[in-house]
Formats: C-alpha cells, structure tokens, sequence
C-alpha cells in the first residue's frame, strides 16, 4: 500500500483480525500512516473529513464482526454525501468462516449497500494489489465507498505478486484526470433556456466547488442570484452582494424568496433534495449540470440535463448565453440580501438566558482566518453554521449532508486537520453530539496535536442542556411540547475534561465574554474547548416562517412545556427583526 500513488492516511483501531496488516504497517514504518481513533465509527468520520478536505480518498480499517459493524455510520455518511472512502476491514480465518464462529458476520451481505461500488474479499496474496488498487480507483472515480475484506489467515500468507498466467489478475497504479463533457447540440438547448428568462437564478452544490470563477461568471453574465446547498457553502464567497446564502430549512430568507420568484434556474453540482424550497413545477424553465448521470434530473422537472464536469461545461456553455440588460432582479436580490445579513446581525444581538447561541457563531465571522476549516455537527448547531457564518476566499467548510447524522463534527475537524496540518480548524458542535462521542475524540486531539504545523484546533460546544433540534422539531411540526426524559441531557464540564487532557478550554456563561474566548483561542499554541453555556430556547425559524406560524406554533405548546414562556418571547424577538426597517430603509424613508 505504501507504493499508491494517492496519498492518505489511514484511520482506524486495532484487534486481532487485523494483527497480519498492523505487522505489515510496522514492517513498513508506518506508511501509509496508521491514525487510532477511539472508535470505529469516528475512525470512518474523520476519514470522510479528510477526503471532504482534501479531495482524496480517506481509508478506515476495522476488526470483522463489531469493528466492522461500527464503521457503518461514518461510511453511509461518505456514500450520501459522494465522498470517496475505502474500508479495509479484517475477517475470521477462512477455515471458520460459515461456522457460526466468533466475531464472524456476512461481510459481503452486511456492506452490499454501503459498498456497492466494489466490496470484494481477498483470498489469496496474489488478489490483493488488484482489488486494493481498484477499490481506491472506484471510490475516487465514483465518489463513493468502496470496500476490502482480509481474513485473518490471508494476512499471515507469504505474499507472491500475480504472475503472467491464466486467471491471475495483474494492477497498476494511479488515475487520470479527466473532465467530461455535454454534446454541442445539449450546450445549446440549455443556452436557449437560460436566454429566456427575465429572472435567473443559480443554486450550486459541492459539484461547482472545482468552478468557483466559471460560476461567478455566469452569474454576472446572466444577472442571476446564486444560492448554496449546505455542503456548497465553501464554493462562493459570502461576501459576494449577489450570493443568497444556504437554501432549504437552514437556509436564508433571500435564498427562498429567490426560488420563489424565479422564472429560470440554472443547478450545478447539487443533488439538493428539497423540492419545496425550489420554484413551483411549471414557473421555472431549468437546466441541471453533474458530472454524475446516475444523480441528474432528480429534484426537479429540468429541460435539459447536462452530464459533465461543471467547470468545463460552464466555460463551453458562457459564450452561448446573452449578457442581461436589465438588472432589476439582481438589484432586488442584492438589497434583499444585504437586509438578511443586517437580520442575522440583529437576531444575534437579541438578548438569551444567558448567551444567544446565534451570537456565538456570528462573532466568530470577523475573526476567521482567511485559511480556516470548519466543520459543523447536525442539530441547532447546523443552523447557526449555515446562517451566521461567511465563508471566503480559501476557507472551507462541510457536515453531514444528506445523512445528517449526528456526531462528525469533531472527527471530521481531526481528519481536516490530517489533510491539512498547517491549517486552524473549528469545530461547531452541540452538547448532545459531543456527549454522544465528541468527548473520546478529545483524546484522539490530545495523542496527535504536537505533529501539526499549526497546533490549532476549536471545539466550540453549545452547552444548553438539550437535544435542542429535535426539540424545536417537535414543537413546531408535531405542536408538541419538550418531552424531557427523551431530550434534557446532563450538564457536564466539558472544559475540565479537556484540561484534563493537556487541552486548552475556557467556560463561557457571558455574552461579554464570547469573542475574547473566541480570539484567546485563536491566539492559543495547542486545541483548545470553548464551553459556550447557552440559552436552549432561541429558536432556529426556517426562512419562509411567518409571525402567524410561529405564534401557532408557540399556542400549541404553551401546554405543558417546561421552557413556554422562554420558546414565546425568544421566537417573536427573533422573527420581528425580519420587519424591523434597516438602515437602508431608514435611507429610502426619512420619517421611518
């Protein structure tokens, strides 16, 4: 493995059914570097944060039968959300297996879906470069999970490479790049249909993240707004006037209204699944760009589909499409969003008992450095993430998209940290999730930090006692009231345990207090937990909630639950800063 041409590092924890490969790893002084996490499962998160950034493939090994078994979550998370990670994963001895014997479980049955790609078992020595080099190549060409499977008894095998004989499978190593493209006549059938609006409109998903100029230039080019699926954030800046934010539940006024109003839309690189957040079936003439066939015209009745890679499609595509001559819509999208962001300052400064999780992430904007990885956990946590944070320039950010699991947000800031170690990363993560195994990872950032050029890792916990996004889900679409014994959580010093550790860490209970913590850890020389103590009833309102909907939604749980009159008044002072006049407003109306 150490000749693969794609470099990694390998994530993973030991046990016997892999004792053949870790003496190989010794033999090999630990190249590809072997990385021991605390758990398979976060073994497999931080080996999709290191594939998520740095655009190779991440490896996790495991034990057969539980090893196996744990890695799963963290592999549908990378098979969702089309990152390319390889399992390698050991098994009982030949001999045994089929014989009900310990740790023995149908591998190839239990990852057929996760794996789909290629999950091959190695028999032989001779199998093993040709199925080990395929499995990278697939999961890099595909952007999928790919699996291998080694039994005990064949890593204890002398190894003979295949030979030039029949029914012996030879390799080779590494894999092109290769960019392709849609036919000329498909370029102009989407280039009539972009012509044709008055009121364009571009949503862009992680796809584009290779075409940040070809999109900016198409957005100038046909005056469109452009809004981000969450795992795009990184692909545009959020400084651009005419960028509209994230789109969907967590996504941003501007971005729904966009969607809305639309009357051409223009999707490249996103699988969004959403269909209610993008325009009505019939209003919008749209065309869809993906490098993937199999994921194309999924999520919406497009005119064209366009199969090939966005940068390259989108440069072959602009010299067809007309430049706009009137800039009515863009201005509008450019006013609207610049109100958002003068909201999402508002809603920040709204008074919490005792910090507003909102100003947590927003204070944070300012003091990003221009090279900073974050990652964010499922939950509010996601929320503050998508609406608060401007990502530009070089930074990059990601979650667990489509699975939207809990959990990943500290595995995936270590594996960021493993691609790239010269680099300050963030972790946004709630209390739930670092309770659920955020905490153990501290261990992980606690054996490796010294090997990092910039020692710089931020675990940000929004401490506020509660699994707070089911909450608020239950509330608002079930008209439910917290339900405690399935959603109250222990208080727990989440900054002692890290000094435990040799950590940094400094509690927060202050709203005056935030961005000093923020700066002193961005100015400390090793990881360091910011305990944010937070205020569990500031709610996260999806962008087309209106004050009657919340006000509904508030009624139906003033009964019975535990944080009533908190949910009313820290709802309706979030909402009412959508209708407070901005300084702009107060420019076009002098009296207001």
């Amino acid at each position: 493995m150490r000749d693969l041409k794609v470099l990694f590092d390998e994530f993973g924890y030991d046990h016997p059914s892999l004792n053949g490969l870790l003496a190989a790893w010794g033999r090999a002084d630990n190249r590809p570097r072997f990385i021991q996490a605390r758990h398979e499962e976060m073994a497999a998160f931080e080996a999709v944060g290191y594939a998520k950034f740095s655009g190779k493939p991440g490896v996790c090994a495991a034990t057969s039968g539980p090893g196996a078994i744990h890695l799963l979550n963290g592999l549908y998370d990378a098979k969702l959300d089309h990152v390319p990670v390889v399992a390698v994963v050991g098994q009982t001895n030949r001999s045994a297996m089929g014989g009900s014997y310990q740790q023995e479980v149908d591998l190839p049955a239990l990852y057929k879906d996760v794996a789909s790609d290629f999950c091959e078992t190695v028999t032989v020595p001779e199998q093993l470069p040709n199925v080990l080099d395929r499995a990278m190549r697939t999961s890099l060409a595909r952007r999928s999970v790919t699996a291998v499977i080694i039994p005990a008894d064949v890593q204890e095998l002398d190894y003979s490479p295949p030979e030039h004989a029949f029914k012996m499978v030879p390799s080779s190593l590494g894999m092109s790049y290769y960019a392709p493209v849609p036919s000329e006549e498909a370029l102009a059938r989407a280039a009539e249909v972009l012509n044709s609006g008055q009121r364009p409109a571009i949503l862009v998903g992680q796809g584009a993240r290779g075409a940040r100029q070809e999109v900016m230039q198409v957005a100038e080019h046909l005056g469109a707004g452009v809004a981000k699926a969450l795992l795009g954030k990184d692909v545009l800046d959020d400084e651009l006037p005419y960028v509209t934010g994230a789109i969907g539940l967590l996504g941003t006024r501007p971005s729904y209204e966009m969607m809305r109003d639309c009357d051409t839309l223009l999707v490249v690189g996103s699988s969004f699944p959403y269909t209610q957040f993008l325009p009505e079936f019939g209003q919008a003439r749209a065309v869809q760009i993906d490098i993937d066939p199999h994921m194309i015209g999924l999520r919406y009745p497009f005119e064209v589909n366009l199969v090939g890679d966005a940068a390259v499609t989108l440069r072959r595509l602009l010299p067809s499409l007309k430049v706009a001559r009137e800039h009515g819509w863009r201005q509008k999208i450019e006013r609207d969003t610049a109100d958002w962001w003068e909201v999402m300052r508002r809603r920040a400064a709204v008074e919490a008992d005792p910090i507003n999780p909102e100003y947590v992430a927003h204070a944070l904007n300012d003091l990003l450095p221009d090279n900073a990885i974050l990652a964010a956990d499922s939950g509010s946590a996601a929320n503050w993430y998508a609406r608060h944070l401007k990502l530009r320039g070089a930074m990059r950010g990601s979650l667990s998209g489509t699975l939207a699991t809990m959990g990943p947000g500290v595995p995936y800031a270590i594996g960021a940290k493993f691609a790239h170690g010269d680099r300050p990363a963030i972790a946004l993560v709630g209390d739930g999730a670092m309770q659920m195994n955020g905490m153990a990872e501290l261990i992980t950032v606690a054996k490796y930090w010294r090997d990092w050029a910039d020692p710089r890792l931020i675990v940000a916990v929004l401490n506020n006692r509660d699994l707070n996004q089911v909450t608020w889900e239950m509330r608002a679409m079930e008209g439910a009231p917290q339900f405690l014994p399935s959603q109250s959580i222990p208080d727990v010093a989440y900054a002692d345990f890290a000094r435990s550790l040799g950590l940094e860490a400094i509690w927060i209970e202050k709203p005056g207090e935030v961005t000093g913590a923020w700066e002193a850890a961005l100015a400390t020389d090793r990881p360091c937990v910011l305990d944010f103590v937070t205020d569990p009833a500031v709610p996260p309102i999806p962008p087309h909630a209106t004050l009657d909907q919340i006000e509904a939604a508030a009624t139906a749980v003033l009964k019975g639950d535990t944080d009533r009159a908190a949910v009313v008044r820290q709802g309706f002072k979030a909402k009412v800063q959508e209708f407070l006049p901005t300084h702009r407003d107060r420019g076009r109306h002098p009296n207001a």
